[in-house]
């Protein structure tokens, strides 16, 4: 099971089991035990790499003093063996609720001075929430015990670089956010904006040898973290990277801290706080040395995702340095609060991304004036307007805003992204195409037309610093328009056929082929089949040509850079490599929308990657191991996991067969093949029967299914009167039934036969997979990873030229039936009703109607 199936049976079965519990609240309890898990698990490695024998480690408690200080010294904190997650899952039928307060309550007492702020408190949350789990101790013990042996099979033993704990960390904050409503907001920013932001700190932050990053309304840690594994794809020591994280609600907070601390992140580069952001800001300091620990904290990037519109005190805050220069947020909207909060702890070289609702770019009175400071300064460098519905649990469209200390210029990158998203349940979700359109536009800072536009800023001053983003940059699609002489007289607007000038551009005596031009603005079409005519024309079929050869390299590159490397290839920098050719080839060719390249190189990706992981986690074998298939099924009421054969944990079953087996795969196709003629012919039968006819024993009582024996025993007895009075009528019901029983009989043994073909063939691919020679592996990979990804890029070319088939089809037919031709028709047809009407007869006030109407009609 890979990390995405098993995180997705983690959370189905957890939904299942919260009962009544608000998916926001029981996050905190499956978390808290992933966390407690995680540690338990770090400290029996730790024993272990130091040689403690299972004797010593099944002796490890708080009596040992020597032990417990050698160990919290080296990981920050010591739990004994009685209270070790692995303990609990063997205690099974002994296990008990206390045994988990308990333990808690140790490992509070366990935490090494040094470690304190990282640990101390962080499974309150859980511990004061366990009887929410149950009225009664039993069903606390319950509830516990099934969540301990759902997450029990989570790997962190650090070979997968803890990515798989990470990963079901992450998804499982992801589910419990989509599900929590209007409370998802205070905890999560959805994954995708995460990565947005990521790459615009990450390439501004890229050539940097140490980094410190803030986040100064953590919430579950995610935003902070996605920076981090960013910004570590341009470093060679991710170690070399320091985390700031300040958030105001505890159990949240206590996210933030477990989050950072399963990535594998030092301990000495996580630095957490507790506080209210706006009311008591970072400057830190040990309360046992405050002088020599201060720290008034400037860092090279700060993020934020702060809650939206929220109302605080800015009384009394006229003199604090962070809003000092620029002025307060109003009472009811902190908003400019947070951003000034976080533009004041940067770098002169840093960088900040924030979100916020949209309002800010426009909202007058202090906002207003706040904005203008912020213009005026130059600190505003980019706003990017997301589309609606992009966070849980509002609705409200937002703004990421980027901000900078010092500029050498004065202009603003607007960006309207608001457009590019794909649905998904109630909410909108940038696909991988936005967020790299987004990021690029962003870091070259280039004008792209109906998408972003470099503002002067003497443009937002004579707008009086109103910054909303339709007035810069007009992202909706240009209106359908009519052209009036070619709706009257026909012909084909010049102006229309200008729009397509891209397609002129690549097909430079395209135009003329189709359309003549005769001086006036209006051409007329020239040829009867335009789709024909653009397939066949030269310039066309070049055009596939020229793709074809931009590529005729692409796959042996491929086959270099994944197979060749398939367990030493750096998997996160992988796709941007891939990305980078996939551009390069591009680049020179006309009409083809790179990123919609770059999406459907995304979308092979994504289960690429899951097969390198899954490779380089198990080593090249995985490539040929074989898994129980099992299937969820009712039994007595209850889900109950059962095996259905065998499934690949890399090799698709049907892959091999097409390739290893395909005489027996074609067979077995044709004996289905064969089967589905036969089901509908029997349906066909049926059907023909009269109401009569389906009232015999042959059909059923609801009349849409023959009864196979009583078909078989009644077409014996009409074959032997048949021999005697000769054959039936072919329509008659005779030889219907003659011919249903034929069927019915070849349908049975066919069932047998491809049951037989079936099992036979699965039991053969999964001994071929067992037996695979590592270049047969390679192959298979090739045909599974590279052909269906070189297959639809290679579609991308007659994809355009369908397009313009369409385009020109459409225009064509707009203006093929005139004005006149309908008025023509219409008079005709009304010339046709007044004379019907005239031969209609009715009773007197009737006719006098039908006159009036045939009046009107004639145009009388």
């Amino acid at each position: 099971m890979n990390k995405q199936q098993l995180a997705a049976k983690i959370w189905e079965s957890a939904n299942q089991m919260r009962s009544k519990i608000e998916a926001n609240e029981y996050k905190d309890y499956i978390l808290g035990f992933i966390f407690y898990k995680y540690l338990s698990d770090k400290l029996v490695r730790f024993a272990k790499d130091e040689d403690f024998s299972d004797a010593e480690l099944r002796a490890l408690s708080e009596d040992d003093a020597e032990t417990v200080d050698h160990i919290k010294g080296h990981i920050g904190y010591f739990i004994s063996y009685s209270h070790l997650f692995s303990t609990w899952i063997e205690e099974k039928g002994d296990f008990d609720v206390s045994h988990v307060r308990d333990a808690l309550s140790a490992f509070s007492r366990l935490i090494h001075p040094n470690h304190k702020r990282l640990f101390e408190g962080i499974f309150k949350t859980l511990e004061t929430g366990l009887s929410k789990l149950g009225d009664t101790a039993a069903k606390q013990t319950k509830a516990i015990s099934d969540l301990l042996q759902l997450i029990k099979d989570i790997p962190m033993d650090g070979r997968q670089g803890y990515d798989v704990l990470g990963f079901i960390y992450e998804y499982l904050i992801g589910m419990f956010a989509a599900n929590a409503g209007k409370k998802a907001g205070e905890f999560y920013t959805p994954h995708e904006v995460s990565v947005l932001m990521s790459e615009i700190i990450a390439h501004h932050v890229r050539d940097r040898e140490t980094i410190q990053i803030y986040d100064s309304t953590s919430g579950s840690g995610s935003l902070l973290l996605n920076i981090g594994q960013s910004i570590a794809k341009h470093m060679a020591d991710k170690d070399n990277i320091k985390y700031f994280a300040q958030e105001l609600k505890e159990n949240t907070y206590n996210l933030t801290r477990m989050n950072l601390v399963m990535r594998g992140i030092l301990p000495s580069n996580i630095v957490t706080r507790n506080a209210d952001t706006l009311e008591d800001d970072w400057p830190y300091f040990d309360d046992q040395d405050p002088v020599n620990t201060y720290n008034p904290l400037y860092l090279d990037a700060v993020v934020s995702n702060p809650p939206y519109s929220q109302k605080w005190d800015p009384q009394y805050k006229g003199s604090d340095p962070r809003y000092a220069r620029f002025g307060l947020a109003p009472k009811s909207k902190a908003d400019y609060a947070f951003l000034l909060h976080d533009l004041y702890h940067l770098k002169p070289d840093g960088i900040m991304a924030i979100v916020l609702p949209h309002g800010v770019l426009f909202r007058g009175g202090e906002e207003g004036a706040i904005r203008k400071n912020l213009i005026e300064n130059d600190h505003l460098e980019t706003i990017i307007g997301l589309p609606a519905n992009i966070f849980f649990g509002t609705g409200i469209p937002t703004v990421i805003l980027v901000l900078r200390q010092k500029r050498e210029s004065s202009d603003v990158l607007i960006v309207d992204a608001s457009k590019g998203f794909t649905k998904e349940g109630k909410n909108n979700r940038l696909r991988a195409s936005d967020i790299k359109k987004i990021a690029d536009t962003v870091t070259v800072r280039v004008t792209v037309p109906r998408f972003s536009r470099l503002v002067p800023k003497t443009e937002l001053q004579a707008n009086d610093y109103n910054l909303n983003i339709p007035r810069y940059v007009d992202s909706s699609e240009p209106a359908e328009s009519w052209d009036l002489y070619a709706s009257m007289f026909g012909g084909i607007p010049l102006s229309e056929l200008d729009a397509l000038g891209d397609f002129w551009k690549a097909f430079p005596s395209l135009r003329a082929a189709l359309f003549t031009d005769n001086g006036t603005p209006y051409a007329q079409p020239q040829v009867e089949d335009l789709a024909q005519v653009i397939r066949e024309h030269p310039e066309v079929k070049n055009y596939g040509k020229t793709f074809t050869a931009a590529f005729v390299d692409f796959t042996p590159w491929l086959r270099g850079v994944l197979l060749e490397q398939i367990l030493t290839l750096q998997i996160p920098r992988q796709e941007a490599l891939i990305s980078e050719a996939l551009f390069a080839r591009l680049a020179p060719l006309p009409l083809i929308d790179r990123y919609h390249a770059y999406q459907i190189l995304d979308d092979h990706w994504q289960p690429i990657a899951i097969d390198l992981e899954i490779l380089q986690t198990e080593g090249f074998d995985a490539s040929r191991v074989v898994d129980p298939n099992l299937v969820t099924k009712k039994k007595d009421g209850k889900d109950v996991e059962v095996q259905e054969g065998w499934k690949g944990r890399i090799m698709p079953f049907e892959l091999v067969q097409l390739t290893l087996h395909k005489k027996e795969l074609d067979a077995l196709r044709e004996k289905e093949a064969r089967l589905s003629e036969i089901t509908a012919s029997i349906e066909e039968t049926l059907e023909s029967l009269s109401e009569e006819d389906k009232g015999n024993d042959t059909v059923n009582d609801a009349g849409d299914k023959f009864v196979n024996a009583a078909v078989a025993k009644e077409a014996k007895l009409l074959l032997a009167e048949a021999k005697k009075s000769g054959d039936f009528d072919p329509d008659s019901y005779e030889a219907r039934i003659i011919k249903a029983a034929d069927w019915l009989a070849e349908e049975k043994t066919l069932k047998a036969a491809i049951k037989k073909s079936a099992a036979a063939l699965h039991l053969k691919t999964k001994a071929t997979i067992e037996g695979l020679s590592d270049a047969q592996v390679l192959e298979l990979l090739e045909r599974k990873w590279i052909i269906p990804f070189h297959d639809e890029l290679h579609s991308l070319p007659d994809e355009q030229i369908e397009g313009l088939i369409r385009k020109l089809d459409a225009i064509v037919q707009k203006y093929q039936i005139t004005y006149a031709d309908n008025a023509r028709y219409i008079q005709q047809t009304e010339t046709e009703l007044a004379g019907m009407i005239g031969e209609l007869d009715a009773n007197e006030f009737d006719l006098k109607g039908l006159a009036e109407l045939k009046t009107l009609l004639a145009g009388s």
